[in-house]
């Protein structure tokens, strides 16, 4: 009886854990076989434990809640069917395949199954999607829907027109056209359809997935599903330098570029713009539009593009304000920093600034800031906690007063003329006219006659504030900043001590030196005037 007991008893610890071994065994399994499938596949699989609406897998048709979906073409299936869809289904071609002629348009792509909510059939115009089951049809590239009892033959084979964003869209066909022309070294490609349209203006996203509250990667799944996939780009995975050579495939004058990301990451496609001017290459300069990620976006805001996003417009509705916006002129700015001393002999430092240039208490809390997000990242994953971090810092620097008496450490001339400096603790100099994540700085609360400011008259406003809590004054509309005025070129010479100093949100500690900032250059920018605020009728 005792020998008895002791099995039993180590039965009952000995099998669960067999039992859950065998079942980590076989999770690990499966999941190096997705992963393989995913590596291997054309399609661009996703793994969910959850889809966001009534869900049906395209092999078996079985309702299912998590499983796979392609980004690109939509499909969706259940973990188990992963690899015959897989097997079954082609995704969207970039390049049409070559049949020995050249091609001018290309047959519907259609999808069974899993339409968007509230979508109408292009046939009787009624509601798609309705029944609950694996039901009608969907074009992955015009987006058009048709009932399984509408289909017919000959929309199987009709020509597909790419629907709303046709003017936007890159064609398989034409890719395919260009690449046979390059094999033959012809670069005429005026006469390829659709280069030759009066209206195509081909759109190029390039997203960052690191910016911001991390809303890159849903968007990078969105526009593949509306766009050809080779428009859009990840950048942390690839340069904007590199992405951007496709607008030498493209017409002269008339490309998009739709940059997802913060001011920083715009200034890094602009750095990849100048770099095709260097190389030659000015007819295809394309025109950059915003969609803001980031923190601060205060050069999205100016150009009216918000102050931020959150999914709260649809990718259609921001695909279609692309279409719809006026180009116009940034200028760009190169500031270079030469530190002081008789044996110094280090190159100076240069930067390109496209916002603002400051010394002060803002640049001491975005220096703060960059130093507490370097040690833990993983805590500054959201645009409302960075926030809160830049506030604890001036609140903390109202307190401290680290940068006072600034006027009497630094020179200031603008246009080579010196300008006497009252008590200060900041000197910015503005391009824009949104300043601090939403401020509009120059203006102030807005009863004081002052020079209009632009980002396109080749003029730097220059302001001082007093501190931090002046600053806050200000953000609010209860101050006035100090203006200093306006400049060509303006050169400021710190005489001693180090302070903090920024660029475009990019800070650092600088002892003496010699800062001078003059124009660079003019980026072709887009500008919406959708998303204006009532601050903006100054401007």
């Amino acid at each position: 009886a005792d020998w008895s007991l002791v099995f039993w008893t180590l039965c009952s610890i000995i099998l669960p854990v067999l039992i859950t071994l065998w079942c980590s065994f076989q999770r690990s399994r499966r999941q190096v076989l997705i992963r393989d499938i995913f590596r291997t596949s054309k399609h661009d699989w996703h793994y969910t434990d959850l889809f966001g609406q009534p869900s049906y897998c395209c092999v078996c048709a079985q309702h299912i809640l998590q499983g796979a979906f392609c980004s690109c073409c939509g499909l969706r299936v259940s973990e188990g069917c992963l690899k015959k869809a897989d097997q079954l289904f082609l995704c969207k071609e970039i390049m049409m395949r070559s049949n020995g002629g050249a091609h001018s348009s290309m047959p519907h792509h259609w999808i069974r199954g899993n339409v968007p909510l509230c979508c109408c059939c292009m046939v009787c115009r009624q509601q798609c999607g309705t029944q609950p089951k694996l039901c009608d049809y969907r074009c992955v590239w015009c987006q058009y829907t048709v009932h399984d009892e509408c289909m017919v033959d000959c929309l199987k084979t009709e020509e597909c027109t790419f629907g709303e964003f046709r003017d936007l869209i890159i064609p398989p066909y034409y890719l395919s056209a260009i690449n046979q022309m390059r094999k033959e070294k012809r670069i005429s490609y005026e006469k390829v359809v659709p280069y030759c349209r009066k209206h195509w203006m081909p759109v190029i996203i390039l997203a960052n997935t690191r910016s911001g509250n991390n809303m890159g990667e849903t968007l990078l799944g969105e526009f593949k599903n509306l766009l050809n996939t080779v428009q859009v780009f990840d950048l942390s995975k690839i340069t904007p330098a590199k992405a951007l050579q496709l607008c030498t495939l493209l017409p002269y004058n008339a490309v998009r570029v739709l940059v997802c990301g913060g001011d920083g990451t715009v200034g890094w496609v602009l750095d990849a713009i100048d770099e095709m001017k260097i190389k030659g290459q000015e007819r295809y300069i394309p025109q950059v539009a915003i969609l803001p990620l980031g923190t601060g976006n205060d050069l999205s805001n100016t150009l009216g593009w918000g102050a931020g996003y959150a999914g709260e417009v649809p990718v259609e509705q921001i695909l279609q304000n692309v279409m719809e916006a006026d180009g116009i002129k940034l200028d760009r700015w190169k500031v270079q920093v030469t530190n002081k001393g008789y044996y110094n002999l280090r190159k100076p430092k240069v930067f390109t600034m496209n916002n603002y240039f400051s010394v002060g208490p803002d640049a001491l809390m975005a220096l703060n800031f960059h130093a507490h997000r370097e040690k833990t990242p993983s805590l500054f994953s959201s645009r409302i906690i960075n926030k809160a971090v830049y506030f604890f810092y001036g609140t903390k620097d109202c307190l401290v007063q680290e940068c006072k008496d600034l006027n009497k450490k630094v020179e200031v001339k603008l246009d080579g003329e010196k300008i006497e400096l009252p008590s200060l603790e900041g000197i910015i100099v503005l391009n824009i006219g949104y300043w601090g994540g939403g401020c509009r700085l120059w203006e102030g609360m807005g009863d004081e006659p002052y020079p209009l400011a632009r980002h396109d008259d080749g003029l730097l406003e220059v302001v001082g504030v007093h501190g931090s809590f002046h600053c806050a004054q200000i953000q609010v509309k209860l101050a006035n900043p100090v203006r200093l005025g306006q400049a060509h070129t303006v050169r400021l010479i710190l005489k001693s001590s180090k302070m903090p100093m920024q660029v475009d949100g990019e800070p650092w500690a600088q002892g003496p030196c010699t800062v001078t900032i003059t124009h660079k250059t003019h980026a072709l920018m887009l500008y919406h005037s959708g998303e204006q605020t009532d601050d903006d009728t100054s401007s």
